[in-house]
């Protein structure tokens, strides 16, 4: 989007999100009734989370490079230096504006996707490293290369999964080269750096909340896209509406049908209403670009998002992480309710 180049400006030189988190954990029960607050860290927007073998890795955009935190405790994320695992280039078409990266585990080695491209809001695409050590804060991350279907327009907000032994990628777009609307395609994956098919559409802004801050020379926008499975199995998307610029920035919900095919558009159904909204009161403006990850005992659901502590401020440093615990419908569905305020006790995730 246009407005993040500005917004890049105010979070480069106006952020501190070199911080980061946890420490030890026995990954027993909490008996203690050990309680934390958000925001997490004081900046960090486009905040991620993943846990693998008893460990939490957590990252957000930096604008220049990718950094990686590990912890058995998401509760004290601000504990620990975040540790800088990659270093864009000086120049070429992957050295600014760093944004979104996503840490995942696939096929037995670590991926992380982001969106970069060279000082250029219209160069951006998305690109991969990887690192086959058991511990992605350790060892040798290796530039895999720009991840891309045939069309190779502008993208950013790359997310991937796995679904009936098959890879997925999700993405925030344009259908053409002008910076009008931002949709959110897919399109299957052969390994976890190739598009091996044509992208689809899955959703565009049709609803007047997903349309907030659009016009004069501002876009529609749905970005931040985000696989959801429940016990069950069902698929989840949820993604970031309107734009980041404005207090209204909120997440909606695409629900792929029973036995639906991810490829297929009319197998996503779209929420009519938007599922995780701002919270004057709890001092959350802007919530959105979430994860999703499990407490370390996986007793719990977890969402971790962005939001801003006041109005107005927004695609800048500002946003700050927060999380708390979700819970499921009686349908299946999600139910995210309504930001936590700032500085509220929370029960620490379970386990730790």
């Amino acid at each position: 989007m246009i407005n993040r180049l500005l917004c890049l400006v105010l979070f480069m030189f106006a952020s501190s999100c070199s911080r980061s988190n946890g420490t030890d954990s026995t990954n027993k029960p909490d008996t203690t009734g050990a309680t934390f607050t958000n925001p997490l860290l004081s900046s960090g927007p486009d905040p991620w989370v993943i846990s693998k073998d008893g460990k939490y890795y957590y990252t957000n955009t930096l604008g220049n490079r990718i950094g990686l935190i590990a912890t058995t405790k998401m509760s004290e994320l601000g504990k620990q230096p975040m540790n800088t695992v990659w270093t864009a280039p000086t120049s070429g078409s992957y050295s600014r504006e760093i944004w979104a990266p996503e840490l995942h585990y696939l096929r037995g080695k670590w991926y992380v996707y982001f969106a970069a491209d060279d000082g250029n809001n219209d160069h951006h695409r998305m690109y991969v490293i990887e690192n086959a050590s058991a511990d992605p804060t350790q060892g040798n991350w290796t530039f895999k290369g720009k991840v891309a279907d045939a069309t190779d327009k502008w993208a950013i907000d790359g997310s991937v999964f796995e679904y009936n032994n098959q890879l997925y990628m999700i993405w925030s777009g344009w259908e053409g080269d002008v910076n009008t609307q931002q949709l959110i395609y897919i399109a299957p994956m052969s390994d976890p750096w190739t598009i091996s098919g044509a992208r689809v559409m899955l959703s565009a802004p049709t609803y007047d909340w997903e349309k907030k801050g659009a016009g004069g020379g501002l876009p529609q926008v749905n970005e931040g896209p985000e696989i959801l499975k429940n016990a069950a199995g069902r698929i989840f998307l949820t993604y970031s509406a309107s734009g980041c610029w404005t207090d209204d920035y909120a997440l909606g919900l695409l629900t792929l049908k029973e036995g639906g095919n991810p490829l297929n558009a009319a197998d996503w159904q779209k929420s009519a209403t938007p599922v995780f909204t701002k919270s004057e009161s709890a001092g959350a403006f802007g919530p959105g670009h979430n994860g999703f990850f499990k407490s370390i005992d996986q007793k719990e659901d977890w969402i971790i998002y962005h939001a801003n502590p006041l109005s107005g401020q927004g695609c800048g440093g500002n946003r700050s992480p927060r999380m708390q615990p979700f819970t499921w419908k009686a349908d299946g569905t999600p139910d995210f309710g309504t930001p936590v305020n700032i500085g509220k006790a929370i029960k620490v995730p379970s386990g730790e």
